[in-house]
């Protein structure tokens, strides 16, 4: 018994036949894009993948579909699972627009910026209109432009003034804010 061990582990046995045929004629799947063909147009599958990317964050429409389609899809398929969410409310771009908004106004970004993710996450104009119009009652932009410039200045103080400023003024124009209520609080931070 001992010798029968011995030999087979001093000469292994090949595999029988498919070790050098390539993976379709070896009978093992071949896949095709990032998914395999029977995934592209399977409804559970999509909707499997849709609901672990809800489990994250709230997603919107054109988001999911986007996400399906790269995970590999059919565009078909990636439509009516959407279709179907939305017909089960589980996504709302209303719901997400709201959503995305407050969660970015708590990073102290601008409107316009956030108008602009909203536009990139594939939002409808209406909705941003109309979302951004009812946040806007309660938010004072140039409140939060000056406690950011303030912050920023100190942390710029080793600089000459005009630089200080130069670079202040860009950070707030990168996250969002008007380039107005920018130049004026810059303007009464520096005479002031």
């Amino acid at each position: 018994m001992k010798e029968k061990r011995e030999r087979s582990l001093a000469s292994p046995s090949k595999p029988q036949g498919s070790a050098c045929l390539p993976a379709g004629q070896a009978g093992l799947p071949v896949r095709q894009g990032l998914a395999s063909n029977s995934q592209s147009h399977n409804p559970e599958k999509a909707r499997a993948y849709a609901f672990l990317l809800l489990k994250f964050r709230l997603r919107s429409g054109n988001e999911l579909k986007a996400k399906l389609k790269q995970k590999g899809f059919s565009e078909e398929l990636a439509g009516a699972t959407v279709s179907f969410l939305k017909n089960k409310e589980l996504i709302d771009d209303r719901v997400f627009a709201r959503g995305w908004i407050l969660s970015r106004l708590k990073r102290r970004f601008g409107l316009r910026r956030i108008e602009q993710e909203l536009l990139q996450k594939g939002v409808d104009k209406e909705i941003i209109k109309n979302s951004l119009s009812q946040v806007k009652e309660d938010y004072n932009e140039s409140q939060i432009v000056s406690q950011l410039a303030r912050q920023r200045f100190s942390k710029l103080k080793s600089i000459e003034p005009l630089k200080a400023k130069a670079r202040v003024y860009a950070y707030l124009i990168r996250r969002g804010f008007a380039s107005d209520i920018a130049g004026e609080v810059l303007n009464k931070l520096s005479n002031g």
